[in-house]
C-alpha cells in the first residue's frame, strides 16, 4: 500500500510571517492526519526559517500520529533529533541560502559520517531515509551504510513535466533506482516538486512506496482546502 506524507513547514512559514501564533503547525499536523495523511512531514533546518524547536518537540510527542523528521548532518541538530525521538528520521542536504532543498545528499563524501549519524538512530529504533538524486550509485552506498529508506529527490523530473519537455530519460533513472533499491532491501520514498501529474506519473512506479508532499498541497490548499486537496492525493496513490 503505497503512503502520502504531508509536509506542514509551510504552515509554519505562514505563522512565522507574522510572529504571531496563528496558524499553529502542531493543529496542522492532527488535522492532516484527521483528512488522510499517513505521516507528517517536517524539516527543522538550521536557521528555523519555519519549524522550530517547540515546534517539532511537540509534534512529535504525538502517540497516535507518524512524524518524519528531516534533519541535515548537522552535530547538533542530529543531538537534537535523538532527544525528540521521532517516528522517522529524513537526513537532507542543507545550504543556508537555498530557497528549498536543491538535490540529494553527496554520498560518497559523507559515507563515514552517514553511518555514524544512522547507527545512532537505529539504536533508537528510528526509522531512518537519505534524500539522494537519482542515482545508481547512491542506491550502492545506501545499502553498504545500511539505510533503512532512500527518498528519490523528483525535483529535475517534476521540473521537465511541468516544463513539457521530455521527461523519459529521468522518469527511467528513477524507475532504475527505485528498482535496484526493493532488490537490495531497500524502501523507497520519493518528494519534491510532485503536484497531481507527476505523482500520478511516478505512481507507475510500483517500487515506491511514499510520497512526501508538502509546498504543492499547501499552496493548492489556499485555493481547495486541506481536506480536499489530501483526499485528491490519496485517490491518486491507491488507485494507480
Amino acid at each position: 500500500m503505497k503512503r502520502l506524507g504531508v509536509n506542514i513547514d509551510h504552515v509554519a512559514t505562514l505563522r512565522n510571517a507574522r510572529g504571531e501564533k496563528h496558524p499553529d503547525p502542531f493543529y496542522a499536523s492532527k488535522f492532516v492526519t484527521k483528512h488522510g495523511a499517513d505521516s507528517v512531514t517536517i524539516h527543522l533546518r538550521e536557521d528555523r526559517r519555519h519549524i522550530n524547536d517547540f515546534d517539532a518537540k511537540k509534534i512529535c510527542s504525538q502517540k497516535k500520529i507518524l512524524v518524519n523528521l528531516e534533519i541535515s548532518m548537522n552535530s547538533e541538530i542530529v543531538k537534537k533529533a535523538l532527544s525528540i525521538s521521532p517516528n522517522f528520521i529524513c537526513l537532507v542536504p542543507e545550504n543556508r541560502k537555498e530557497i528549498t532543498t536543491e538535490g540529494g545528499l553527496n554520498l560518497k563524501a559523507n559515507k563515514k559520517k552517514l553511518k555514524t549519524i544512522i547507527q545512532k538512530f537505529k539504536k533508537k529504533k528510528i526509522r531512518t531515509s537519505l534524500f539522494i538524486d537519482a542515482n545508481l550509485n547512491d542506491i550502492l552506498i545506501s545499502k553498504e551504510i545500511d539505510v533503512d529508506c532512500i527518498e528519490i529527490h523528483t525535483g529535475k523530473l517534476a521540473n521537465l513535466v511541468k516544463a513539457k519537455k521530455n521527461y523519459q530519460k529521468e522518469f527511467l533513472r528513477i524507475k532504475k533506482c527505485a528498482q535496484l533499491a526493493k532488490k537490495l532491501g531497500i524502501e523507497v520514498h520519493a518528494g519534491h516538486g510532485l503536484d497531481y501529474k507527476v505523482t500520478k506519473l511516478l505512481c507507475k512506479i510500483k517500487e515506491i512506496k511514499e510520497f512526501n508532499i508538502g509546498h504543492f498541497i499547501i499552496g493548492e490548499s489556499v485555493f481547495d482546502g486541506l481536506p480536499k486537496v489530501i483526499k485528491k492525493f490519496k485517490k491518486i496513490i491507491r488507485n494507480n
